[in-house]
């Protein structure tokens, strides 16, 4: 993505893009043997980062943003007339992504979850992409990563032969991850969020017109309440509120420049 994809989204920046752009980004990274950090952001994503002005640059600083969620394509298109006609949800991008990887023969590496998760994930990746090379798989320690654990990580990565990391850690760890990992690392760093579970056939998918009607939250929020009933109860009101008074004018939503310094700590 460029300067001119990016689009502020109350003050965080996201690109107004498709699948077939955001994928030939990451594939072209890969190829060309570059570091690329990229994340899917619906309203949880976006709000983590007007909460949070560190992570908002953290996230400002990130090469691909897409738009996760309905109401962030919505966004980008009030407020920028950016003419979207549909989202970039993580994993239908994951699976673009990925048919491109085992079509050109580029090797990946799964890192996060559980191994559990990644137990039932790796057969239906077998199944959806024969040809599909995993280079590597390792489970999250679901702790702060220990001084000198980050170069291991991406010792073990790069040594995998990886042209490619699919980082599920959930949000905002996994942003946080892919933004600390992307200077170690040659290669493109996606931000997966519930990708792993979607298709380890963990989580059921909504059914199409929910997502169409950007309802996907009060599905998931049928399926997890507990977990989930905080993060949209909550933040889809003050999204909205924000939202329109970012378009109203009075609110400025000014977007904080990007994050340059690694962080100090943050989850592996």
């Amino acid at each position: 993505m460029t300067a001119q994809t990016k689009r502020n989204v109350l003050g965080v920046l996201v690109d107004a893009t498709d699948y077939a752009t955001a994928t030939d980004a990451v594939v072209t990274a890969a190829h060309e043997r570059r570091p690329l950090a990229l994340t899917a952001l619906a309203v949880h994503g976006v709000m983590t980062g007007v909460l949070d002005p560190a992570h908002n640059a953290r996230l400002n600083s990130f090469d691909v943003v897409t738009p996760d969620g309905q109401p962030v394509r919505w966004a980008l298109n009030l407020l920028h007339h950016a003419g979207l006609t549909d989202r970039v949800y993580g994993p239908t991008l994951t699976l673009h992504v990925l048919s491109r990887f085992a079509d050109e023969g580029l090797p990946v590496y799964l890192y996060g979850s559980t191994e559990e998760t990644l137990a039932k994930l790796l057969p239906a990746l077998e199944r959806m992409f024969p040809a599909l090379k995993i280079a590597g798989v390792e489970p999250s320690k679901f702790r702060a990563v220990q001084p000198g654990e980050d170069f291991e990580i991406a010792d073990r990565i790069r040594s995998s032969g990886a042209r490619l990391v699919l980082v599920g850690l959930g949000c905002p760890r996994q942003e946080v991850f892919a933004y600390a990992m992307r200077p170690l690392l040659d290669m493109p760093l996606m931000a997966v969020g519930a990708a792993f579970d979607y298709h380890a056939g963990l989580l059921r998918q909504p059914p199409s017109w929910m997502q169409r009607a950007g309802l996907e939250w009060f599905w998931r929020l049928g399926l997890e309440p507990k977990r989930l009933w905080r993060r949209y109860v909550i933040l889809n009101p003050a999204y909205l509120a924000r939202l329109a008074g970012q378009k109203t004018g009075l609110w400025k939503a000014r977007p904080p420049a990007p994050a340059t310094e690694r962080p100090a700590t943050f989850a592996v």
